[in-house]
């Protein structure tokens, strides 16, 4: 929903983050409480779904009011709808009664998917609340949160706190916040350093970028003091893949302007640092550092018993392989 748009009757919240899909509804809450009239009650807010909600729950819910009182009604997990309560939410969606605002969470799938469509022909105002799986993606989140707080912020700033606070949207936004907070605004590298000691200072931009140059002795030094200092595994990883898969998207488009690269994801005060760590990599070697990295997400993600050891591994072999280039 855009500044300043008028809520609607019928919301669809779609995607499997939690996070976002709590924000998306609290946001249209938000907005029809802001939208009531003055002096009157704000909306009654009632929330049910999951699997286990049958059709005769829903349509009480969702009846006319014998009050005639505002109310939101929150649909949870309908993905899991049966056939029949699917059946009543389409019923209650195509003729809400007045003073009724109902929101829809879905992830897109499950047994009732045929209702994204079915919303989508209804008139639903749609919001994103799908996972950001790409490093990229993270940053951009962050860096929409610093502009909702009216904030600018360089993207280094943004990187950095990804590294230091990981990648839960959660902890990030709260992040976000207390920063803005805390520094009056001025956010930039230095403060994200500052106010997140401990971490930030000994990060996985700096294992990643001793890795990738074939530094391996430091890159290993870098990793043991990271994870001493709590560093999440998690962000290890993703600093390494990032690196490796950044290396692989310069060194594959010599001669693109820094303009294109950016459109493609890569920051342009990024694109020369990443240019010069290219003359330690050949396609050969890139290829499986790319092939270490997707093995190390799965590990770090529970797939090994021992993380710390992945992580290990995975650091000495891009170290090794970008010093045989």
């Amino acid at each position: 929903m855009t500044p300043g748009s008028s809520p609607g009757p019928l919301h669809l919240v779609l995607g499997e983050d939690e996070f976002l899909t709590e924000r998306a509804t609290a946001g249209v809450v938000a907005a029809v409480r802001a939208a009531a009239p003055a002096g009157e009650d704000p909306p009654v807010v009632s929330r049910l779904g999951g699997p286990e909600v049958g059709a005769p729950q829903l349509f009480e819910l969702l009846s006319p009011s014998l009050f005639g009182e505002a109310r939101i009604v929150v649909i949870t997990g309908a993905a899991e709808l049966g056939k029949d309560a699917q059946a009543a939410v389409m019923g209650s969606a195509v003729d809400l009664p007045d003073q009724t605002v109902m929101v829809v969470q879905h992830t897109g799938g499950g047994r009732a998917k045929a209702l994204v469509p079915d919303l989508r022909k209804a008139g639903a105002q749609e919001h994103a609340a799908g996972k950001l799986s790409r490093h990229m993606d993270v940053v951009g989140f962050v860096r929409s949160e610093f502009r909702g707080l009216d904030v600018r912020v360089a993207p280094e700033a943004c990187e950095a706190l990804v590294e230091a606070v990981g990648t839960d949207l959660r902890q990030l936004a709260s992040a976000c916040g207390q920063l803005v907070a805390d520094t009056g605004g001025k956010v930039d590298v230095e403060a994200v350093r500052r106010y997140h000691s401990g971490v930030v200072g000994v990060s996985g931009f700096t294992v990643a970028e001793r890795a990738v140059t074939g530094d391996v002795a430091g890159a290993i030094e870098a990793l043991e003091w990271a994870m001493h200092t709590g560093v999440p595994h998690v962000v290890l990883a993703d600093a390494l893949a990032d690196a490796v898969n950044s290396i692989a998207m310069v060194g594959t488009q010599r001669g693109t302007p820094p303009a294109e690269l950016a459109r493609q994801g890569l920051p342009p005060w990024k694109v020369k640092k990443v240019t010069a760590q290219t003359r330690y990599w050949s396609i050969d070697t890139l290829g499986s550092a790319l092939q270490v990295v997707a093995r190390l997400n799965g590990e770090v993600k529970g797939q090994a018993e021992d993380t710390s050891y992945a992580l290990e591994r995975a650091v000495r072999e891009v170290g090794s392989l970008a010093g045989a280039a």
